[in-house]
């Protein structure tokens, strides 16, 4: 009689959760590979049907998506011959490169706001779930669920009210305003997990630094904060992939100055329409700070997640 452990999944299980596993990260990846094999692809071979599989990769959409165009006439290509390997690639639509495009400024206006915001909801949400886990708060538990409540609702229900706000502040189209409004709605979610990864830190920690002459804030600052990095790191992507992505606000709010990357994307126009290997460059490239991001913290994101599931 074979031995059976409770604990212990068979072998048959085991394989087959590797295989769901497996069967999962294909279905997963799938889209985001066909998005970066698109980048390579000519404006030909990115609409043709069937769809190929196998293509000639060219740079074309990255130099599409970083370069303005302006046609011209065979008489001025022929006077003017491309020198760079760009040029050549412009030069056979009949056109030239007049300049740079604004994909850099949408890129960096995305890189502002979103960390920018995410900072804030991070520094502010660690304050606020500190007191809310230390501090005996008249109503505390309303005034939780009611912080949490506006992470419920639909952030493009209140759009005509901010917009016309933001008119009457003076923040429409600007660095400030964005990060603010996303600060604003992110603080929700950075509150409540954070006062959840809080919770779990014992008090004696404190309480024992309070008795070696450390202040309130120094042992919040080099205990608690030491403690928690992990749900503050947690905290920090799922903050970070909200302001990244973001997409509704970006278009209502802003138009030029503060325009981030989302919006600017899909309006990429090429010679015939839609330039589909200019935008799937743009997408590939603007997924790489988060993956990059999420990268570096992987580690902390694995231990928050399971972060107080194991009990003793």
């Amino acid at each position: 009689m074979s031995s059976f452990s409770v604990t212990e999944p068979s072998r048959r299980m085991k394989s087959f959760a590797a295989f769901m596993v497996i069967a999962y990260a294909i279905i997963t990846l799938l889209p985001l590979l066909w998005i970066i094999a698109t980048g390579f692809k000519s404006p030909s071979d990115a609409i043709a049907y069937p769809p190929k599989i196998v293509f000639e990769p060219t740079l074309e959409g990255y130099v599409n998506l970083f370069t303005t165009r302006t046609r011209q006439t065979a008489e001025f290509l022929a006077e003017n011959p491309p020198t760079t390997w760009y040029e050549k690639i412009v030069a056979q639509y009949g056109m030239v490169i007049a300049g740079p495009s604004r994909f850099g400024e949408r890129f960096l206006n995305s890189v502002i706001i979103g960390f920018g915001s995410t900072f804030l909801s991070v520094f502010l949400g660690t304050l606020a779930a500190y007191a809310f886990s230390r501090y005996r708060i008249p109503l505390k538990d309303d005034l939780l669920f009611f912080i949490l409540s506006t992470r419920m609702m639909p952030p493009i229900a209140v759009a005509i009210p901010i917009f016309l706000m933001f008119r009457q502040l003076g923040l429409s189209d600007t660095h400030a305003g964005m990060i603010l409004l996303y600060t604003a709605v992110n603080l929700s979610l950075s509150v409540w997990l954070l006062k959840g990864f809080i919770d779990e830190i014992p008090r004696e920690y404190e309480e024992s630094a309070l008795i070696d002459g450390y202040t309130r804030f120094q042992a919040f600052y080099k205990v608690v904060l030491p403690q928690a990095a992990t749900g503050i790191a947690s905290t920090a992507i799922f903050c970070l992939i909200f302001a990244w992505n973001e997409y509704a606000f970006a278009v209502l709010l802003t138009s030029g100055q503060a325009q981030t990357a989302p919006p600017f994307i899909p309006t990429i126009i090429g010679v015939g329409g839609q330039d589909w290997p200019a935008v799937a460059a743009g997408a590939t490239i603007f997924l790489v700070p988060v993956m990059v991001f999420t990268i570096l913290l992987r580690k902390h994101l694995l231990r928050g997640i399971t972060f107080g599931a194991v009990r003793k």
